[in-house]
């Protein structure tokens, strides 16, 4: 076993059992920190891994994408079963029925890699996209157990400080547990490692105490969802969320396709700048609530158009290393604070009886976007270049700040109006 990921596995252990202790939060949001990078590794497990198995057992090399592509898909098609399946069985058996789901995919996958079974892999990955739509829900659970709303912030900087974790475990895992088990194929040892993660994952959740929404007489009717979904505030964080998602996958996913295939960078500076930009996407998550309860809102989400832009004027500058890795790294950012932005608005728009419907609609708007953008990045690259490629994310940029702007004029309405009220 590798020491960085000894390391790594130490010190999530040890801030979810101590953190509460300097950051007075409720047992429920350790627990959630500890289970979901465990959960979350089973991503860069099928970029890393599952790439690399595909590309020896493919029946063409144009098919090495696919178990990544239907991962993604997977995603988006369980958004509504995974919201569905909290809504009956309630967070605790929910997440814990997903995460299975996860195990049955990961092991799915090392029979594929032992028998070069590649219609075996894509169905591993598919599960494993679809248990990611109830990991994803997991910030609704956060945000569900603090008593206080001001709360909330706090507690989804934590949960998204957890995904540095998965940005090492998952790639530490593959090649840790590559020779586990014998297979000519290689990753066999990979992906049971990676179920072990899982299993893990369901213990610590199988912990998690029950969340009570608070409820009130007025909150008991419950609207028709095109009320819901129709509301301004809602519009503008599912576009945060969509919109801050679809650009930084888009751009991700063709980044090291430019860096290694088209410019010839190497597979260690490659390498390197995929993991500054995910690290990057859950760094920021240390201080974004005190940047929250500075700025507010709306500011975070126009700081975040900000960060877009400049990738799109840092990407255009030149194809160096530095300038693709600049470019990575605004990208995580603004990433985050769009992504934050749009996580702490939805709960304003639904009372407690139709939380598992609007947050359905918003994650699955989230992903299908998300894996639109991803679709599309290599066949753009490959036949427009990268120029083109950026180019192309700036319309979205320009819609997203006009969003952020509309949210910040409503804020100026809103306050003129409460203080004639007091």
């Amino acid at each position: 076993m590798s020491l960085t990921l000894i390391i790594s596995l130490f010190a999530l252990i040890a801030i979810a059992l101590f953190g509460r202790f300097f950051i007075h939060l409720p047992k429920n949001i350790w627990l959630l920190f500890a289970a979901q990078p465990l959960a979350m590794a089973s991503s860069s497990m099928v970029v890393f891994a599952g790439g690399l198995v595909a590309t020896k057992i493919a029946p063409q090399p144009e098919y090495a994408t696919l178990p990544l592509t239907l991962m993604i898909l997977g995603t988006a098609s369980a958004v509504v079963p995974a919201s569905f399946a909290m809504n009956k069985m309630g967070r605790r058996k929910g997440t814990m029925l997903g995460l299975s789901i996860a195990v049955v995919g990961s092991l799915l996958a090392m029979v594929a890699a032992i028998k070069a079974l590649f219609s075996l892999l894509i169905i591993g990955s598919m599960l494993l996209g679809a248990s990611l739509a109830f990991v994803a829900q997991m910030r609704f659970a956060a945000i569900e157990s603090v008593e206080q709303a001001a709360d909330a912030p706090k507690a989804i900087s934590v949960l998204m400080v957890g995904g540095m974790f998965a940005a090492v475990l998952g790639p530490e895992v593959a090649v840790t547990g590559k020779l586990w088990l014998d297979s000519p194929y290689g990753f066999a040892g990979s992906f049971l490692s990676l179920a072990l993660l899982l299993l893990a994952a369901i213990v610590i959740i199988a912990f998690l105490e029950p969340i009570e929404v608070k409820t009130s007489r007025i909150d008991q009717g419950v609207r028709p969802l095109k009320q819901i979904i129709s509301q301004p505030i809602f519009i503008i964080a599912v576009c945060a969320g969509a919109i801050g998602y679809s650009v930084m996958s888009y751009v991700m996913t063709a980044t090291p396709l430019s860096m290694h295939e088209v410019e010839g960078h190497s597979l260690q500076a490659t390498k390197w700048v995929v993991q500054s930009h995910i690290i990057a996407m859950y760094f920021p998550s240390l201080f974004s609530a005190l940047l929250i309860r500075h700025l507010g809102v709306a500011r975070l989400m126009i700081l975040g158009c900000l960060m877009y832009a400049a990738v799109v004027i840092v990407a255009l500058a030149g194809n160096a290393v530095m300038h693709y890795w600049w470019a990575m790294i605004l990208l995580g950012v603004g990433w985050n604070f769009l992504f934050t932005s749009g996580t702490l608005l939805l709960p304003e728009v639904y009372r407690p009886n139709e939380r598992f419907k609007a947050q359905a609609v918003n994650d699955f708007s989230i992903f299908f976007v998300q894996a639109m953008g991803s679709l599309s990045a290599g066949m753009i690259l490959f036949s427009r270049g990268w120029s083109v490629l950026i180019s192309v994310a700036v319309p979205m940029i320009i819609v997203m700040f006009a969003v952020s702007v509309w949210y910040f004029l409503l804020l100026r309405k809103r306050k003129p109006r409460a203080e004639s009220r007091s």
